[in-house]
């Protein structure tokens, strides 16, 4: 019997993520308008909330997408004819075995790459998948992808997934930005599967951000709460109102919190006060809902070449097989 491994580098510190948070709060909240990446959502409870979230009646994104991966993985192993799979942003390894599992019916299966910003979490749903797959080499990475993607592992011939629609988390300059360096770090015989969010009538986008639960309402306040736990600060998570808005130009929903009154806010760790004001808006996040022309044109602009799409004709979830130009 051959044994399964576990072997994991670490690109990204406790103190070097921490001073991350530091650099982003500081820039954040001394900008107009405010605003915070939602890579911060994530601590323990922001994780449960967000797994909260993944089962509300309103939040479609991960049901269609799980949904599209059932029905279609045994082709995407086909196509894509890969012995390793690279996961980008992994967390909790959820959609992993079903990709797993259709790579190691069409063929030879033989590495797991995981790469996420938490250390523990990684290894934690990384070696749970050990007693799973036998043989299995499990290679994990910890790591931003805004800096350490040219630290993934290149051995082999490489599906690299990208899913939950977290690339609309960027905006389209960010977007172009990482999809070329990804592009940087592919070989030939590598591909790409993405999955994004597509556009649809506005009031089913914004219902999934603003559940009548009040799930991501608490998941949205819950960023302020990991700024006073983590660097000292003294927000008041109640003073602020979550705000779901869709912007119909950019084609993006966007997740705010508004403060309720005038507040003075400081955030002891960093030696700053910021002032808001009644009605001011902080940018958490934006999550940017696709065509498949646009998905398409994207791609090609990053010199990706598409090879097959899923879920087009839905107009719920959208799959894309592309591989890079050359």
């Amino acid at each position: 019997m051959t044994r399964s491994t576990l072997t994991v580098d670490v690109f990204l510190t406790a103190a070097q993520l921490r001073s991350a948070l530091e650099d982003d709060v500081r820039h954040g909240l001394t900008t107009r308008p405010k605003s915070i990446p939602p890579l911060w959502f994530y601590d323990e409870n922001g994780s449960r909330l967000f797994e909260d979230i993944t089962r509300l009646p309103e939040y479609y994104p991960t049901r269609a997408e799980r949904r599209m991966l059932i029905e279609h993985a045994g082709e995407i192993a086909r196509l894509a004819e890969a012995d390793t799979l690279v996961e980008l942003g992994a967390g909790a390894c959820d959609k992993t075995r079903l990709l797993l599992d259709a790579m190691r019916s069409s063929g030879p299966l033989n590495r797991y790459i995981p790469f996420d910003v938490s250390d523990e979490f990684l290894r934690e749903a990384a070696a749970g998948l050990l007693d799973e797959y036998e043989g299995l080499s499990v290679h994990a990475v910890v790591g931003d992808f805004r800096q350490h993607l040219n630290q993934v592992p290149v051995d082999g011939r490489r599906l690299v997934a990208f899913l939950g629609g977290t690339i609309g988390n960027l905006v389209p300059l960010d977007r172009q930005r990482f999809l070329f360096d990804l592009n940087c770090t592919m070989g030939q015989q590598d591909h790409l599967l993405l999955g994004v969010d597509l556009v649809k009538d506005r009031d089913t986008i914004v219902a999934a951000y603003d559940d009548s639960a009040g799930v991501t309402a608490a998941f949205n306040r819950n960023v302020l709460s990991v700024i006073n736990n983590e660097l000292g600060a003294n927000f008041d998570p109640d003073a602020f109102d979550h705000v779901a808005l869709w912007n119909e130009d950019d084609r993006w929903i966007e997740m705010r919190l508004r403060s309720t009154s005038d507040q003075e806010v400081r955030v002891a760790e960093l030696d700053l006060d910021v002032r808001f004001e009644k009605g001011e808006d902080l940018l958490t996040e934006i999550s940017a809902k696709f065509d498949p022309t646009q998905l398409e044109n994207e791609l090609l602009g990053s010199d990706f070449v598409v090879d097959a799409m899923w879920g087009a004709d839905d107009g719920e979830f959208l799959l894309a097989l592309a591989h890079p130009y050359c």
